[in-house]
């Protein structure tokens, strides 16, 4: 299961994602990704991810070529930051 919670100040918006990011899960994340207003900030917190499947990593690297931010506190979510070279 996944859960997205999101924040938005005046110039950023922090996707916190939670669970497991997978298949449609991560596309409809993706989705509200490209409805974001391009001129603000966009970070992803990964800290709270238990797994993440190929279409999973795949949006995060769409999200990288965004421009996106990512925070990454535990050992899985900065492993899965290192090896997509995710900054």
């Amino acid at each position: 299961m996944l859960r997205v919670a999101t924040h938005q100040s005046a110039n950023a918006l922090t996707f916190k994602l939670e669970g497991k990011f997978t298949g449609k899960g991560a596309e409809e994340v993706r989705a509200l990704g490209t409805r974001c207003n391009a001129e603000m900030k966009l970070f992803i917190d990964l800290t709270e991810i238990m797994f993440i499947d190929a279409v999973g990593e795949e949006v995060l690297l769409f999200f990288k070529r965004l421009g996106a931010s990512f925070l990454a506190e535990t050992s899985y979510s900065q492993d899965i930051c290192e090896r997509l070279h995710l900054p």
